[in-house]
């Protein structure tokens, strides 16, 4: 039997998500539209390809032998599309954009504008996460991320590393020590599902007992918890054109080994093909070596 690229999509992303309503937000559609099509495809098939249960979807030993072909398909569909869009003449069109939440608002946000004015017929969508989306597959065209491609299909277009540094309200400020100690300040971190994204496992490494006074699972809920003098934040000193007046002030704190982060610009390679794409990347490489200077 045939099982069409949409079929595979749709299993890919339960499979990956481990459930129907995490299947259900990557690809942008209701749950039981994600329930009755999978129905539809392990009748075809003629085996369930997932058990269902109350911590999710869990495949059955015939769905795992799909997962690798499955994954095969995604990228040589992301490769197509790039190859259809590489016949574009001009850069036009939608560009997406994927980085950390600090990023994409203090940083692609603004340059998104600055884009815009320049070339009209550009246009960005920024997906803020967490989670790192797949090049390869075509869930972004361009990355701005803490970790350098390792697969051979992606490129790295720029790198940049910035001071990390704690920061907190003046109020806050002026109840603390003039240099406290990383132990000595209330934090304000994420809560789960992204407790293990920085920089709450470095601050758990060097905190004995580290627990955030305050927890969100939202980047801006935690910069209005900080910026109401709740507790200090963890963010990239990045110095850019772009910069808002920050409310919050900089600590006289210690980071020791977590005290840079780097930025890496990575894209798939034949994203690079395609007009639009490559317009997006190269005023991002400048806005990035103007950052490197500052």
């Amino acid at each position: 039997m045939d099982i069409s690229w949409e079929d595979a999509r749709l299993f890919l992303a339960i499979a990956e998500a481990g459930s129907f309503s995490g299947a259900a937000r990557r690809l942008r559609m209701g749950q039981p539209t994600v329930s009755r099509r999978l129905a539809a495809l392990e009748y075809a098939v003629g085996m369930a390809l997932f058990r269902r249960g109350v911590d999710g979807a869990v495949l059955t030993a015939a769905g795992e032998r799909l997962v690798q072909p499955a994954k095969k398909m995604a990228e040589w569909a992301g490769e197509l599309h790039r190859a259809a869009e590489s016949s574009d003449t001009s850069p036009r069109g939608l560009v997406r954009v994927t980085a950390s939440p600090y990023m994409s608002f203090g940083f692609l946000a603004p340059f998104a504008g600055a884009v815009m004015k320049k070339h009209e017929g550009l246009r960005l969508e920024v997906l803020s996460g967490v989670q790192y989306l797949d090049l390869g597959r075509g869930e972004a065209d361009l990355a701005l991320r803490a970790r350098g491609p390792t697969n051979a299909d992606l490129k790295l277009l720029w790198s940049l590393k910035v001071p990390n540094a704690v920061f907190a309200a003046k109020s806050l400020k002026a109840r603390l020590p003039k240099r406290p100690s990383l132990q000595e300040l209330p934090w304000v971190a994420w809560a789960p599902p992204y407790d293990a994204v920085p920089p709450n496992p470095q601050l758990a490494s060097v905190i004995p007992g580290f627990t955030p006074v305050f927890s969100a699972d939202n980047y801006l809920v935690m910069l209005a918890a900080a910026e109401a003098g709740v507790g200090a934040m963890v963010l990239c000193d990045v110095r850019h054109r772009f910069m808002r007046e920050r409310s919050l002030v900089p600590l006289d704190v210690d980071l020791g080994p977590f005290a840079t982060t780097e930025y890496h610009l990575v894209c798939a390679k034949s994203a690079l093909d395609i007009p639009r794409v490559r317009k997006v990347a190269e005023l991002l490489v400048e806005e990035l070596e103007q950052a490197k200077k500052r």
